[in-house]
């Protein structure tokens, strides 16, 4: 005979808090920072769509903004480990990190499956993420 799972019970918030689960790890606050900011997701999305380094006045083209402040959202960026930049001689290029990013967000994307709070099918199964 086949049990079904029910799904969890809500916790409290502050039972949850006490709780370790996988989103505890996976939500990275400096990445939301990072990428919270509306010039500084334009950013990642032009140099993502060179697919290729591109220097600070290059990435500048994509916005108006000063090219200063270009600079320091890019080392921002740099700093949460979304840009890779490779300094040759004056000149820094930036480069998405796109497999540890795509994996950040993979993650975080599985973590938050895991807590989903309803069962759900899967692959033709009554089994919940619960």
């Amino acid at each position: 005979m086949t049990q079904i799972r029910k799904p969890r019970t809500p916790a409290s918030p502050r039972h949850a808090a006490a709780c370790s689960r996988p989103i505890d790890r996976t939500l990275d606050p400096a990445l939301f920072k990072a990428l919270g900011d509306p010039t500084r997701a334009v950013l990642v999305a032009c140099i993502a769509k060179c697919a290729r380094p591109c220097t600070v006045g290059e990435v500048a083209e994509c916005c108006s903004v000063d090219l200063s402040v270009v600079s320091r959202h890019l080392s921002l960026l740099a700093r949460a480990g979304i840009l890779e930049p490779t300094r040759e001689g004056r000149v820094v290029r930036y480069q998405v990190r796109y497999a540890s990013l795509s994996g950040s967000l993979r993650a975080m994307a599985a973590a938050i499956d895991e807590c989903c709070p309803t069962p759900r099918t899967r692959k033709g199964t009554r089994d919940g993420c619960c």
